[in-house]
């Protein structure tokens, strides 16, 4: 057990190495986390219960801290404004309707960050038509209720007239 600061190493260099490839900001504190319980280990002056508890202690202080700092310091400028994450955010964004509505229910679907959703007209909207442009109303599970937008631009491209007109004579 003596060889188990190498472990630990490993374990972080993984945290570490895998934040990269999350927009989480978790992962690296739990790397920090496991080198410090890797220095513990190489000092050999505490066993593995200590260890895995330093581990857990550091990795989550961490994880707090950052978050505390991140929403009181990089939030500083918007009053009002807290920090949305995840589905939280999704009302006030833009869609476009890839289904049209069907049934009864008026079910559609409409593509928001690249992903789709199953969607509902809100109240009082008439159906989706596809190509419309609309935004999140709310979300109720993984289901979004959505009101049309006016815009100018326009998901498909306009149909350009095959014959040109002459002058009116």
């Amino acid at each position: 057990m003596s060889d188990i600061w190498y472990i630990w190493l490993i374990l972080g260099a993984v945290f570490i190495v895998a934040e990269i490839f999350t927009a989480g900001f978790v992962l690296l504190w739990f790397g920090i986390g496991a080198l410090v319980a890797a220095l513990l280990a190489l000092t050999g002056l505490v066993g593995l219960p200590l260890q895995i508890l330093a581990f857990l202690v550091v990795s989550i202080a961490l994880t707090v801290a950052s978050r505390t700092i991140f929403e009181r310091f990089l939030m500083r400028g918007s009053p009002g404004r807290e920090l949305k994450t995840g589905m939280d955010k999704m009302p006030g964004q833009m869609g476009v309707v890839v289904e049209p509505s069907k049934g009864a229910t008026h079910e559609g679907a409409v593509r928001v960050f690249a992903s789709t959703w199953r969607a509902f007209p809100s109240e009082g909207e008439a159906p989706l038509k596809e190509g419309e442009q609309v935004e999140i109303e709310r979300v109720e599970g993984a289901t979004v209720y959505v009101r049309r937008v006016e815009s100018e631009l326009s998901w498909r491209a306009p149909r350009r007239e095959s014959h040109q007109r002459g002058p009116a004579s």
